[in-house]
């Protein structure tokens, strides 16, 4: 079970830190993913990291954000930097397990464990 959190609201060029927290024993063995949904719009990938800690960023994020993972904590973070009202969105996370040596990256259907949600909303 996935559990995102640290949405809110930031100004533009502002920075905000999202977490996503699992529970269960076999964190360690899943690839990591954010995504997000705008208004109106399709959800759509933001970054990933796998288990062995390569990660891939969507192009328009990329400089601005960084994904990172504590397996110990059973945790996986985006930290969002030079926020722009285009990053307005709910944003998942979502898991996939996976073997160590495989890179599951941006694509949607490569993740089968989906967690709820959490809103950011950047003012201009």
């Amino acid at each position: 079970q996935l559990q995102a959190s640290g949405g809110g609201l930031a100004q533009a060029g502002g920075s905000l830190r999202l977490s996503c927290a699992a529970s269960g024993r076999t964190f360690d063995r899943h690839a990591i993913a954010w995504f997000r949904q705008a208004p109106g719009k399709a959800r759509m990938p933001v970054a990933s990291i796998s288990r062995s800690g390569s990660t891939d960023y969507v192009d328009s994020v990329k400089g601005r954000f960084t994904i990172s993972r504590d397996n110990a904590k059973k945790a996986v973070y985006l930290q969002m930097n030079s926020l722009e009202p285009e990053d307005t969105a709910v944003y998942y996370c979502a898991a996939k397990s996976t073997i160590l040596t495989y890179i599951p990256g941006l694509e949607e259907s490569n993740y089968d464990y989906w967690g709820q949600g959490t809103q950011v909303t950047v003012s201009s």
